[in-house]
């Protein structure tokens, strides 16, 4: 029998009884087969319905109430919108109502309470379900994440210790467990452990292991990181071509119209993004362009959300959208060129851009290295880059949209008052290396050279940021193995940015991190005035501060190895005229209008690229001859 006729049989099954329901609302037997036809049918909010009515009718009949808690279970499983997981967590409690000592309801509860951000919540409900079932991995794994998002880093790590004990193969573990290490600066084993993720990524494609935290692991190469990249969209992705190929997404063929650039990001806030994009925004050429924000992250409601809604032609909060809620939406505002500037980063949404709302995709930003393929076809079909940072297309799946520099910036930063170095800890007249990356990009090799620096300049300290306990902790500890005194590493507590930014005064030398670099923390330091040493990779990652300081035609500052690196340090903390000599060099680039810090001519240089790339699609389809 067809699965069609199948489905229509017992649809017309189902309406007899419901039809028999009507004459006799009490008839148990017709429930009872209402609630499985619905159940064979998988409409499951409709069959725990029936299954209700029949646990109230049998006083709690075991088999009615597994039924049910099924159906429960079932809902919950497919929340993929904040509604949804709302749905999903009552479902679940409602479960727990009748089965408490049930492990995987509370598991279940715990990943829907976890995606409403109720961490506190889902932390109690993983706890119970560990103890419930000892031998989960999965639910250490996912207890793991909720403590990694408290701020538990200790118990985290320990968390996806127990549940690789429990499952060597755990991919996903063993990838949170290595970028945890990472940030507490915890570096035992980590070689071997890094070394094991770069072969299941290139053996077993199913392994779930995030491109983010792969791209910061050393020794991990360009073509695996897109490896990784195209592994992790395939686990999660591939199901929407399906949906995909249902939706009537026409093409476009107003090509009089003002072209529609659409941009998804979780970060339209007080976020690093705000400082690289606001005014790119409210440079855009109006009279041929509109540009549409779509996002789903936190209102904080501060003046740089605000500033950002107004930017826009238009802004939409799409937090309580599904992906396909949200990629209708995308198609129906008629956006030509879809900008998602998250990527596989925290709170990434990539599942829109996977159901192709838009004729064009790009990647940028958010993700520095590629997004990988979906079904053998790239995920995106453009990253904005430029020629220092990929000077071929060799390892990214998109293709290469190239600017004079892939970073903007905002031509102005809030800077805070001025203060004395001894407000910071720092004494008067050390030299002052400083790293205000996250701890997780110092690496053993980095960290390795630093003290080597340290050793050699004797009057100086090195300034980082104080991200977590644990790393402070660790990295001194690590300064006392290399006979360093500790005390010469001093740590910067976070502070509002303009207070940042206003303390870069204090620094002498901003010394970078590979395989990540700084980023927008290169640019604050630049904007400031700070020269960064930097050390050029292979990876995207690694050459986006090259990328900044040719720019700034700082080449000096710019290093093949780390053996050039180390000598340039010591060279300029023991040559003041020299690095004098940069500093003057840099404030006059910034005064001078450096195209580093000039957002109308970067949206300029951008608005020719979306008409190039727009033309191109256009004659692709025959839109226009």
């Amino acid at each position: 029998m067809q699965a069609n006729e199948a489905t229509q049989q017992t649809e017309a099954a189902l309406k007899h009884y419901q039809q028999a329901l009507l004459r006799n609302p009490k008839d148990l037997d017709a429930q009872i087969h209402c609630a499985n036809l619905c159940v064979t049918l998988k409409r499951y909010e409709e069959a725990a319905g029936y299954f209700r009515r029949i646990v109230r009718i049998l006083k709690n009949n075991p088999l009615a109430l597994d039924a049910l808690c099924y159906c429960l279970q079932e809902m919950g499983n497919i929340a993929h919108s904040h509604a949804q997981f709302l749905q999903a967590e009552a479902c679940f409690e409602e479960a727990l109502q009748y089965h408490p000592l049930n492990a995987i309801y509370w598991f279940n509860l715990g990943n829907a309470q976890r995606e409403l951000g109720k961490p506190t919540a889902a932390l109690k409900s993983f706890t119970q379900s560990i103890k419930l079932n000892p031998n989960d991995a999965d639910a250490h794994n996912n207890l793991g994440n909720v403590q990694r998002e408290l701020g538990q880093l200790d118990l985290a790590i320990a968390s996806y210790k127990n549940a690789l004990q429990l499952n060597p193969d755990l991919h996903h573990a063993m990838a949170h467990l290595v970028h945890q290490k990472q940030h507490i600066c915890d570096w035992d084993n980590i070689d071997n452990q890094i070394k094991q993720l770069r072969d299941w990524v290139l053996t077993k494609p199913n392994a779930q292991i995030s491109p983010f935290a792969f791209l910061s692991m050393p020794n991990t190469t360009a073509s695996e990181q897109k490896q990784c990249a195209t592994n992790w969209a395939n686990s999660f992705y591939s199901k929407l071509i399906q949906q995909h190929a249902a939706f009537d997404f026409n093409p476009l063929k107003n090509s009089k119209a003002k072209l529609k650039i659409g941009y998804l990001s979780a970060d339209f806030r007080l976020h690093p993004l705000a400082f690289l994009i606001t005014e790119l925004i409210e440079n855009s050429d109006k009279s041929h362009f509109e540009t549409f924000a779509y996002s789903y992250g936190k209102d904080d409601k501060t003046p740089e959300r605000k500033r950002l809604e107004k930017a826009f032609t238009v802004f939409n909060d799409i937090k309580y959208l599904t992906d396909i809620e949200a990629a209708k939406k995308i198609h129906q505002d008629g956006v030509a060129i879809l900008v998602d500037l998250t990527g596989f980063t925290q709170n990434s949404r990539t599942g829109i851009v996977a159901l192709k709302p838009a004729p064009i995709s790009i990647n940028w930003l958010g993700f520095a290295g590629s997004m990988g393929e979906l079904e053998n076809e790239p995920l995106f079909d453009y990253v904005i880059t430029d020629k220092v940072i990929n000077p071929n297309a060799v390892e990214m799946s998109e293709e290469l949209l190239y600017l004079p520099c892939y970073q903007p910036n905002n031509s102005q930063r809030p800077i805070g008052k001025a203060t004395h170095r001894t407000a910071h800890n720092l004494p008067e007249n050390s030299f002052v290396f400083c790293c205000f990356n996250q701890s997780f990009k110092i690496t053993p090799a980095v960290f390795a050279v630093w003290m080597r620096i340290l050793a050699q300049v004797p009057n100086s300290v090195l300034w980082l940021l104080d991200c977590n306990t644990w790393a402070c902790t660790n990295l001194k500890l690590e300064a006392a193995k290399a006979g360093i005194d500790s005390t010469r590493l001093i740590f910067a507590p976070r502070v509002a940015i303009a207070e940042h930014l206003a303390r870069h005064a204090h620094a002498d030398l901003f010394l970078d991190t590979s395989p990540y670099n700084a980023h927008t923390s290169a640019s604050d330091a630049l904007w400031m005035g700070l020269p960064l040493l930097t050390s050029a990779g292979d990876t995207f990652a690694s050459r986006v501060a090259t990328s900044l300081l040719m720019q700034l035609k700082l080449s000096e500052l710019i290093t093949q190895n780390w053996q050039q690196y180390e000598q340039q340090a010591v060279y300029l903390a023991k040559n003041p005229a020299v690095l004098s000599q940069l500093k003057q060099r840099l404030k006059n680039e910034i005064q001078s209008g450096s195209s580093l810090f000039n957002p109308a001519q970067f949206a300029r240089n951008l608005a020719q690229q979306y008409q190039k790339i727009w033309q191109a699609y256009l004659q692709k389809t025959k839109l226009i001859e």
